[in-house]
């Protein structure tokens, strides 16, 4: 038997196989009205989609009223200006959003109302932490925290008995106004406290991730990077296959971008560098500014031209430092479009290309791999001399990515045909949905 008869055929022992990657319990209307709505003026789908081809890993933010949840969300994957986020009204109901709509990454957001008691025997908590792959615990720094403690324990004490491998990550928010010494005297407080009250209830297995995060700088992009991160089981394949690209093409840092979020979903085992992580996010925004401001086909887009035409969907910027990169990218922001739905690909095609030259002897090398995803490389000039060999590794690192990613893409359409099955079972033939005992 064939890899793609296995995948394609569901029914007997492949069905039962299917059948684990199925969560029966996806299903917003066992703790709410019913109606799926949420408040929320994006489009926020019903949670139990018949005809639903995958079972989206859940990522869940919670914490207090006004801690900043909505905002991280809006800004991180709806491009909203941080300081549009003033204006936006305080959750009043559960909010969950389909990410893998608009972005190569694939997982739901459930945002919940900081002053609802989600332990309150009027709700299904444990249908809430069931199959949740990380929880994400925001926490107001510029603010007393010591109610915010006392809700995160309570909470993740709760959600550990009903999954215990969930992720646990707590985000210090907020930290844009305080100094770089109270940032750290903070996050060491909260880590202390938090981990001093699991010590006391003998939890001490339970592991808290802690994290720095502002709206107004890249931290909190970095921060989701890494949660997103653990949800991915192809991370170690796709660091593996960064570590030899790297390695046999003289490159220092590489990064796998989502181009629409830009989170980086992995990179090699070298450490990550803020500032390094800031240039790849303004190189993106580069991009796709220059792509749709001076693209030469308009229905698409699909061409950019700056400083010297190379080829199509592609851009050279010549000597730049980082903070010519931040001004260019800044004189560009106004006019960016926000990347949703089947608009997010337009200006980003598989021709798309940018090399940019530091005034470091640095280059900067972006070239597309998939729809959504891009990889962005550091490395010296005289390397870059070798480009040729590195558009061939490229060229082997793009069809080994493809590779990973096509099991992913026969599961998907085995289980999109398997939840067909089912359903029709549950219909009688005059179209009568028949509920099951």
């Amino acid at each position: 038997m064939t890899n793609e008869r296995k995948y394609n055929e569901v029914d007997g022992e492949n069905e039962a196989l299917l059948f684990d990657y199925y969560d029966d319990d996806d299903d917003f209307d066992t703790f709410t009205d019913g109606d799926g709505d949420c408040g929320c003026d994006d489009g926020v789908l019903g949670f139990s989609d018949p005809f639903s081809s995958e079972v989206k890993p859940r990522i869940l933010l919670m914490g207090l009223r006004r801690s900043g949840k909505s905002s991280i969300q809006k800004v991180v994957f709806h491009k909203m200006s941080p300081n549009e986020t003033l204006f936006l009204e305080s959750t009043n109901k559960i909010c969950r959003e389909d990410v893998s709509n608009s972005s190569f990454v694939s997982f739901q957001i459930w945002d919940f109302p900081g002053q609802i008691d989600f332990f309150d025997p009027t709700f299904d908590y444990e249908m809430i932490f069931r199959g949740t792959g990380a929880l994400i615990f925001v926490i107001d720094s510029q603010d007393d925290y010591v109610e915010a403690l006392s809700r995160l324990h309570l909470t993740v004490t709760r959600a550990y008995k009903v999954n215990p491998d969930i992720n646990f990550e707590v985000f210090i928010h907020k930290v844009d106004g305080l100094s770089d010494d109270h940032k750290i005297e903070k996050q060491r407080d909260i880590h202390k406290r938090a981990n001093d009250d699991l010590a006391d209830a003998s939890l001490e297995r339970i592991h808290l991730s802690f994290y720095l995060t502002s709206i107004y700088d890249h931290s909190i992009f970095e921060a989701f990077s890494k949660v997103v991160q653990k949800l991915i089981p192809q991370l170690p394949t796709l660091e593996n296959l960064l570590n030899i690209f790297i390695s046999n093409s003289g490159i220092e840092k590489a990064f796998l971008f989502d181009v629409v979020s830009k989170i980086y979903i992995a990179t090699d085992s070298s450490p990550v560098d803020m500032q390094t992580y800031e240039l790849c996010c303004d190189m993106i925004d580069v991009v796709i500014d220059i792509s749709c401001i001076y693209g030469s086909n308009p229905s698409t887009f699909g061409q950019c031209f700056f400083s010297t035409p190379v080829s199509n969907s592609s851009c050279q910027l010549h000597h730049m430092g980082g903070c010519e990169l931040n001004r260019l990218m800044n004189a560009h922001c106004r006019a960016r479009p926000r990347l949703t739905g089947d608009e997010a690909g337009t200006p980003y095609d598989k021709e798309s290309m940018a090399i940019i030259h530091l005034n470091n002897t640095t280059v900067m090398y972006l070239k597309e791999v998939t729809k959504f995803l891009a990889l962005v490389c550091f490395l010296r000039e005289e390397s870059f001399e070798r480009k040729g060999l590195i558009d061939y590794n490229f060229h082997c690192f793009k069809k080994a990515i493809e590779e990973v990613f096509d099991v992913r893409l026969k599961v998907q359409r085995s289980r999109k045909l398997l939840s067909q099955r089912r359903w029709s079972r549950q219909t009688v033939p005059n179209g009568t949905q028949v509920h099951p005992h």
